[in-house]
């Protein structure tokens, strides 16, 4: 009998995809202490984090540094697998180019 209560395995494992869209703009220094999280900027003044967070207390950690910057939040979604794919692959990209630059600072 499967247990309907039980959370996906692959969930577990590795946990699920966020994207967090905030009002104002934050540097890229900020992600290590937002849990990794890879950082972009659009041209109305918003900051899309984006993803892998572990767990849901990984979640509310994250969510309240960012209340603690004194940011308003906009949105938080959850992507499809689909989108999820594209989200991480894109997140592989750009970790070469994040590990230099905190290599230079």
């Amino acid at each position: 009998m499967v247990d309907k209560n039980m959370a996906h395995p692959v969930a577990l494992a590795t946990g699920r995809a966020y994207e967090i869209k905030v009002q104002g703009h934050l540097e890229d220094y900020w992600s290590d202490w937002l849990g990794g999280l890879a950082i972009s900027r659009d041209a109305q003044g918003n900051t899309l984090l984006f993803g892998v967070v572990p767990d849901q207390a990984a979640l509310h950690g994250i969510l309240a540094q960012i209340r603690d910057l004194g940011l308003p939040l906009i949105s938080i979604t959850s992507p499809s697998v689909d989108e999820e794919e594209q989200m991480m692959s894109d997140a592989k990209a750009h970790a070469p180019e994040r590990h230099q630059e905190i290599m230079r600072s």
